[in-house]
């Protein structure tokens, strides 16, 4: 099997581009926008945080430096999934990245949505000012009262009225929707009961964040912080009417759309985890070359020489592994890819957490406080841990994949 894992030049060239701007421009500026949150109102952008945001946007899409995640595609640049690994892990350093480059959560997700399944009035409506970075939007699955990583048991209410459909029910987790430019929802909905199989009880609906009947109850807590002004939210949909031309492929194809969505979303949060593994490294390492205690660098006393090399050698396990999945991907096969993005969904994010954990017992007291970016970006990671499914998911899937060698019965 010839699996090639690398660069083609040309993109090479662009990806050295993108690591230069993030260096050079987006990192420089990464404190100083975190530090703007607090001022005011915590779910609006400051006139300085908006003008740092814009203006490296603006760089970014002036350079040609926009759209990544759209590999295959001839809106993008054509990358392979391979390939885009290599961007999301550069741009998995900082918080800021990915929105610069027009390749952030969930945006990316409902972008494909709209692109592969979405009618064309709706990609002119949505997909349009999404892909030119005018606007955000959430997606929003999970729920409250059910198990919401089997996707069968999404409950919220979608009854056909006239030329509507009637959404009641709540939502929660809804990352994004926080965000005061978020203007649109791709919302998983029940619309048929027993009377079909359980596959084809859900759908895909678009709702546009103004409609009538829409609240915000609460931003959700991640370890006690609310990601502001991005936010996680817990939303209550009341008797809200959406056009019924906004359906995705029509009732019952929620799950299929679900399962085309998550594929490619869970790769991309992983290759940007190894990202943060690589940044966490390197901030454990200067500082183990910096600090001395009893008389010697850091690097040298108790067990770092060999903490350093584990994280070095796990850091590049889970890489090729995500690589392996992106492969898998490229190759157009959904059920051969499967067993290999459960894999990765479980490795990445738990290496990145080793690796960034590490570098917190290496800072001591500083790596837990506001002084480092470790504090948040642990807390990120270890929420990548339940995003998308949690662990215990996607380790039954492997092992179902791997069971099913020794046995014709169904486990």
């Amino acid at each position: 099997m010839n699996m090639n894992l690398g660069m083609r030049d040309e993109n090479q060239k662009l990806l050295d581009r993108v690591a230069a701007m993030i260096r050079d421009e987006i990192i420089p500026l990464e404190d100083e926008y975190q530090g703007e949150v607090s001022k005011g109102d915590r779910w609006q952008y400051t006139e300085r945080q908006t003008e740092i945001l814009e203006s490296l946007k603006a760089k970014a899409k002036a350079q040609g430096l926009w759209n990544f995640w759209l590999t295959d595609s001839e809106r993008g640049f054509g990358l392979s999934t391979v390939e885009y690994a290599y961007f999301a892990e550069e741009m998995g350093r900082t918080p800021l990245a990915a929105e610069v480059f027009n390749c952030s959560a969930p945006d990316t997700g409902n972008m494909e949505v709209f692109e592969r399944y979405a009618s064309e009035s709706l990609k002119e409506e949505w997909l349009v000012p999404l892909l030119e970075g005018k606007v955000r939007s959430a997606y929003l699955m999970t729920e409250p009262d059910v198990a919401s990583s089997d996707a069968t048991n999404i409950s919220m209410s979608c009854v056909r009225d006239g030329d509507d459909y009637v959404l009641n029910g709540e939502k929660w987790w809804a990352s994004g929707a926080g965000d005061p430019r978020c203007s649109v929802y791709i919302v998983m909905v029940k619309t048929a009961g027993e009377e079909m199989p359980k596959h084809k009880r859900q759908s895909m609906i678009v709702v546009p964040a103004n409609l009538p009947g829409i609240e915000i109850i609460r931003p959700m807590e991640v370890y006690g912080h609310d990601d502001a002004p991005h936010g996680h939210m817990h939303m209550k949909l009341t008797n809200v009417r959406v056009p019924a031309g906004n359906i995705l492929l029509g009732e019952g194809r929620g799950f299929e759309i679900a399962q085309g969505r998550l594929g490619p979303g869970r790769i991309h949060h992983c290759m940007r985890a190894i990202g943060q593994a690589e940044s966490a490294l390197e901030q454990m390492c200067k500082r183990s070359l910096a600090r001395e205690a009893f008389g010697k660098k850091l690097a040298q006393l108790g067990a770092n020489y060999d903490i350093i090399a584990e994280c070095r050698m796990e850091i590049e396990m889970a890489r090729l592994l995500c690589l392996k999945a992106a492969w898998y991907m490229d190759k157009g096969d959904a059920r051969a890819a499967a067993p290999w993005i459960h894999q990765i969904k479980v490795a990445a994010p738990r290496v990145a957490l080793k690796v960034i954990d590490e570098a917190v017992q290496m800072f001591g007291g500083q790596g837990i406080s506001q002084d480092t970016p470790l504090a948040q970006a642990w807390t990120h990671v270890r929420t990548l841990r339940l995003a998308d499914g949690p662990d215990a998911v996607h380790r039954r899937q492997v092992a179902r994949t791997e069971l099913r060698k020794y046995t014709q019965e169904k486990v």
